[in-house]
């Protein structure tokens, strides 16, 4: 049994590239080395500078001077999901703990990242004073004048391209590529990287199933009833704040666990899903009409 669970414990340890490989959204993750905890366990600090322009230059008096501050914004975290599966001792005793690992696995590559990318799209295309298009784009001409007009936008607002990430649905991007003009390709080179993102978990809006209420008992999400489907997203990544403070993937043996013979999986995260108040044009959404 020992080595069973010195088994499970290596391949827990690999889910965190499971999650990193498949979340579209693993790219907008900051370096948690610029936050810091707040006053409560369920917020944290985030920096925030600003300073004055330039002034007049004196031949005489010199430079004029000038302020520079600080500030450090207290954000809660929004985001708190889990969830236990139990596998008999004897089914995965006699697959070799396949049964186990298989269960883990699939479950971060089905429920949770789904979930964590449609969660955190919704939350971004819901911030207040970001720029917003909509439309039915049915033709390549249609996509890449709709993406001319974001980067535009992006290009006045003077959001860098460098970190200026495209989301798009594999669809829409197919579209563009059945272009292959050169028209399309100057328009994409306005945009540091392009991830597709299948429109199950592209809206404006979902709703998290808590998973104990009647017709919720299976948990996991689904699209809000007033919500639109998202055809890009352009995300400046230094605009975004998307943290996980606390992912739990811990496993219990049959003799620990209290209530069966079984193995048991826990899986937990915890986090924050925002974005800067004054980096607000370093979002753009374009929805379906």
């Amino acid at each position: 049994m020992p080595n069973n669970i010195m088994k499970f414990k290596k391949y827990i340890a690999l889910l965190d590239e499971v999650y990193k490989t498949s979340a579209k959204t693993a790219v907008l993750d900051i370096n948690g080395a610029l936050v810091r905890a707040g006053v409560n366990a369920n917020e944290i600090v985030i920096p925030k500078i600003q300073m004055d322009g330039l002034a007049d230059y004196d031949r005489n008096g010199g430079y004029v001077d000038g302020n520079v501050s600080i500030e450090h914004e207290t954000v809660k975290f929004n985001y708190d999901r889990g969830r236990a599966f139990t596998v008999d001792a004897m089914d995965n005793e006699e697959s070799a703990g396949i049964a186990f690992g298989s269960l883990s696995a699939e479950f971060i590559r089905t429920k949770v990242v789904p979930e964590m990318d449609a969660i955190r799209f919704a939350a971004y295309a819901g911030l207040e004073n970001i720029s917003k298009a909509s439309g039915t784009l049915a033709t390549g001409e249609e996509v890449i004048a709709a993406l001319r007009a974001a980067a535009t936008k992006m290009d006045e607002d003077e959001v860098p391209v460098e970190n200026r990430i495209l989301f798009i649905t594999p669809t829409l991007r197919g579209v563009i590529a059945d272009m292959d003009t050169t028209k399309s390709k100057e328009v994409l080179n306005k945009f540091s990287q392009i991830v597709e993102v299948p429109q199950s978990r592209f809206y404006t809006a979902i709703d998290l199933k808590d998973g104990k209420s009647t017709g919720e008992e299976i948990g996991g999400y689904a699209k809000n009833s007033d919500a639109k489907d998202i055809n890009f997203m352009v995300i400046h990544k230094p605009a975004i704040i998307q943290f996980t403070k606390h992912v739990v993937n811990k496993i219990i043996s049959p003799q620990e666990n209290q209530t069966s013979d079984g193995w048991k999986y826990f899986y937990r995260a915890y986090g924050l899903n925002d974005a800067y108040e004054n980096k607000a044009a370093g979002v753009y959404l374009h929805h379906k009409a």
